[in-house]
């Protein structure tokens, strides 16, 4: 087996990060620390985790986080301050009535400020401001969201703005999935070049990379990759995987992948970063969206009880094909 190491191989093209939570610190934090040089907080910079209550805030887990990148000479990158998703209730109420446009900004400029208040003096080299707002079908651009009906399109230039104004310095990211898939593509692109027409403070683009063995191809994600850098922004790699189930396959048979899964796997991640080494002067940063097999968020997504096999590492947190693959490049 090889023993370079990810952070080793990619010292000269960009950051390379995992997805993590303070159990997978616990638990896998030997292989974090030998591999990443970036951590990206799984889900506890979320707003329901950070103030799950009015004023109330919970930063105790996150911080842990935090105190184990400062240990270990990582950088961070926080994940998110605005999402429709895993949002407290009293975001969008005031009192026991529906906020106004004008509450729920308020709501959200405070917490915007709160946090980055906190987390100013840490190494922190970027935040995803607002975290998927494109609707995946159909004409309308933006997605229906609490915060949307509340307060209008221009939730998401608000969100931009608090944000910059609460830590001028700090560069800002727009982050979402199907990012390679054409059509949506063309969504993100017109959203991300209309906060730049008007001036709106952002500095990047997050391609989540949630890919599977299939999908997407290899030349919409360099289209993808060129459309959204053709606008002057850096990009990162938010939550990269490669599922060896297509979405649409419900099957839960398999008690460990089959050999074709893990050749096809290998191909696909050598791919997807010799395509990153040729775009580095444009990608920033590669996070992955969990450290290993053993554990990762496409266990019981999309199907319930159904373990799968995303990452770079396997269920004993050793180096799989796909590794040595995107290792062995030089």
């Amino acid at each position: 087996m090889s023993e370079i190491t990810l952070k080793e191989a990619y010292k000269n093209y960009f950051k390379i990060g995992v997805a993590v939570n303070p159990n997978t610190l616990e638990k896998d934090g030997d292989l974090i620390k030998k591999h990443f040089n970036s951590l990206t907080p799984e889900n506890h910079m979320k707003p329901e985790e950070l103030q799950p209550k009015e004023g109330e805030f919970t930063f105790e887990k996150a911080d842990k986080i935090v105190a184990f990148a400062k240990e270990n000479d990582m950088e961070l990158r926080g994940h998110t301050l605005v999402w429709h998703n895993q949002t407290p209730e009293w975001m969008f109420k005031d009192g026991d009535k529906e906020a106004s446009r004008e509450v729920a900004l308020k709501h959200m400029k405070e917490h915007i400020e709160a946090v980055l208040e906190h987390y100013s003096k840490e190494p922190f080299y970027a935040w995803d401001v607002i975290n998927e707002v494109i609707a995946d079908e159909g004409d309308e651009l933006l997605r229906e969201s609490p915060w949307r009906s509340i307060i209008g399109d221009d939730y998401v230039e608000k969100a931009f703005e608090f944000a910059h104004a609460a830590d001028p310095n700090m560069p800002l990211y727009y982050n979402d999935y199907n990012e390679s898939h054409p059509e949506k593509r063309e969504k993100i692109y017109k959203l991300v070049k209309g906060l730049k027409d008007k001036g709106i403070p952002i500095h990047g683009v997050g391609l989540q990379a949630h890919w599977g063995l299939e999908d997407p191809s290899l030349d919409n994600i360099r289209e993808a990759i060129e459309k959204y850098a053709s606008l002057g922004l850096k990009l990162h790699i938010t939550e990269m995987d490669v599922s060896v189930f297509n979405f649409e396959d419900r099957r839960t048979d398999l008690s460990k992948p089959t050999e074709e899964m893990m050749k096809k796997q290998a191909e696909r991640y050598d791919a997807f970063f010799k395509l990153f080494r040729e775009y580095s002067e444009h990608i920033e940063s590669v996070t992955l969206w969990a450290a290993s097999d053993r554990y990762n968020w496409l266990n019981d997504f999309p199907v319930r009880g159904r373990k799968n096999w995303p990452m770079l590492f396997d269920t004993e947190n050793q180096p799989k094909e796909s590794f040595l693959r995107v290792t062995s490049f030089n």
